[in-house]
């Protein structure tokens, strides 16, 4: 079912007449000339969609919120910076089908009375930041964006801001932050963006894949979109499989997939004489799933359930010849560098963690340095400022739990093959 990746093969995709030509700015004359903004944000709420940054928010809800708050100028800001490793499936997006993001934007921009709007992109896309600026330039030109939009009295324009490299900056109050020319760190919550965000105005921040769905929406309506994939999580989902399978990249798949099927029969299975050991369903930050939850839904509850989440939908897969340690220790390196260092638990927690499975891969572990990390890990989750800081842990604490063997190997001195047949036996 292809919904967000409908124009990615088309020739010259990224051009306006090429998205023109397959239902493109249909949906935006059609939320102006036809429906109120209430009954636009009516039929996003009917679709139910969630957020697919990570926090799986009601689209819906949080442009009702914006919606009512009177003050202006709004601001309807598209989180681009995707900066969660294993993650890649906006980036398809931005490189491939930016008018649907710009038309997605303009339908929110209108829904909850905003005229201005933003693209924070990671620093690390210049090619996909290119590309946005042309697509702005093109449909303003068409009077798709810009004032009068379509004579209808509507304004709205859209400025490309580009990061400069911070994973922090993927929070959306750290964007902002960082958008008004501060250091890029996260706020206390709340308020939330919606009433105080952008210059202390209301402010929507949503996803690049998010906002690619809106206008889907408004063309077939909210009923449609919530009859696909689940009910707690309805409409198709963007997910990057990485990893040590055959055929890795993004699939657009109903929601609640399982990770059996996704890794295959879509991702054609793993790679030759090897069998699977472990995925991160949701990026470097969520936690690991083992063999025997290979057919766990891929969908924000289901995987809450089981004590991970669907995070970005960035699903990184590991084979038997997988070291979960090092795996670990490879993840905690990132989450230690990129802390923003607001915080004393991220900061210091996250360089003390490192440490510790320094010590461990070095041969100078011990047993008690499992509690240690476990201990250190729940002082980090429980009381990091902001959400990033909490999801730090996961892989670390998700390995000690589901492959503590491999890290008694590393204080035993044995080697992993030792390991495991000890463990099976």
């Amino acid at each position: 079912m292809k919904i967000l990746t409908r124009n990615i093969d088309r020739p010259n995709p990224a051009h306006i007449d090429s998205y023109l030509v397959n239902e493109g700015y249909v949906a935006l004359p059609r939320a102006l000339n036809e429906m109120k903004p209430e009954e636009v944000i009516d039929e996003v709420k009917f679709s139910r969609l969630r957020g697919r940054g990570g926090a799986g928010f009601p689209a819906g809800m949080k442009w009702d919120f914006a919606s009512r708050d009177r003050r202006k100028p709004k601001y309807i800001i598209c989180n681009a910076d995707e900066g969660e490793p294993g993650t890649f499936k906006d980036r398809v997006l931005i490189e491939k089908d930016p008018h649907a993001i710009l038309e997605g934007m303009a339908i929110a921009g209108y829904a909850v009375g905003a005229e201005y709007g933003f693209i924070y992109i990671r620093g690390e896309y210049p090619v996909g930041a290119r590309i946005l600026e042309r697509a702005i330039a093109e449909a303003e030109k068409r009077s798709f964006l810009g004032r009068n939009i379509l004579n209808s009295g509507f304004n709205f324009h859209i400025v490309v801001h580009r990061g400069a490299g911070a994973y922090i900056c993927g929070e959306e109050t750290a964007l902002i932050e960082s958008l008004e020319g501060k250091r890029g760190q996260s706020r206390i919550r709340p308020p939330f963006p919606v009433n105080v965000g952008y210059s202390n105005l209301p402010t929507v921040v949503n996803n690049v894949e998010t906002l690619a769905s809106v206008a889907p929406i408004i063309l077939r309506g909210g009923n449609w979109y919530a009859n696909i994939g689940t009910h707690e999580c309805p409409g198709t989902k963007l997910y990057s499989v990485s990893g040590h399978v055959r055929n890795p990249g993004v699939y657009e798949l109903p929601m609640g997939v399982t990770l059996r099927e996704l890794v295959f029969e879509h991702a054609g299975g793993m790679r030759e004489n090897r069998t699977f050991k472990a995925a991160f369903p949701g990026g470097a930050s969520s936690a690991c799933l083992d063999e025997s939850e290979l057919d766990v839904r891929l969908d924000f509850n289901s995987l809450a359930a089981v004590g991970s989440m669907l995070g970005s939908g960035a699903v990184m897969v590991l084979d038997d010849t997988a070291d979960m340690v090092k795996v670990a220790h490879v993840l905690i390196k990132f989450f230690e560098h990129e802390s923003c260092g607001k915080c004393t638990p991220c900061r210091e927690g996250l360089f003390w963690v490192r440490r510790v499975l320094d010590a461990i891969l070095e041969g100078r572990g011990t047993e008690a340095d499992l509690d240690l990390l476990l201990d250190v890990c729940e002082g980090i989750r429980s009381t990091s400022f902001c959400g990033l800081g909490e999801a730090s842990i996961n892989p670390v604490v998700s390995t000690i739990k589901k492959f503590r063997h491999e890290y008694m190997a590393y204080i035993r001195g044995q080697s992993l093959a030792e390991s495991s047949m000890e463990e099976a036996s």
